[in-house]
């Protein structure tokens, strides 16, 4: 059985930060006109390549069939699925991986359960690592 590795994408990278940044910066410019050039359709333009930048941003989710984005805040996780579980740190009171699934329990008492049974070892254990790190983060 081949396993299948999970992407990993912790949302403070500096690099995707400036790029949100001239992203809007673009817009902002192209939108109002904030320069005057002697052509007018390159303020179009610009604005354009923003909302490009933002678009390459926020589809990085569905570039990969697992995935895993985090920040201190919470966690999406998306295995073998078109949309993701969202998770927040603070909502999870436990986290156990047996047997190839990933068992979280939240305060209200509702369970999320992924089945990592195709998904390497190296990065149950990654996923498992990050969602118990960060929850104890967020409760101390």
């Amino acid at each position: 059985m081949e396993t299948k590795k999970i992407q990993f994408d912790n949302m403070n990278n500096w690099i995707w930060i400036v790029i949100l940044i001239i992203s809007l910066i673009f817009i902002l410019i192209g939108s109002f006109e904030l320069i005057e050039f002697e052509n007018p359709k390159l303020n179009k333009s610009i604005s354009a390549i923003g909302f490009f930048l933002q678009v390459i941003y926020f589809s990085k989710m569905f570039w990969y069939k697992n995935y895993v984005q985090w920040n201190k805040k919470g966690v999406i996780v998306r295995i073998n699925s078109f949309m993701g579980k969202t998770l927040r740190f603070d909502e999870i009171i436990k986290t156990e991986l047996i047997e190839k699934k990933l068992i979280i329990t939240k305060e209200n008492g509702t369970t999320v359960t992924f089945d990592l049974n195709k998904i390497t070892k190296s990065d149950q254990q990654k996923l498992n690592e990050i969602i118990v790190k960060n929850t104890i983060t967020n409760t101390v």
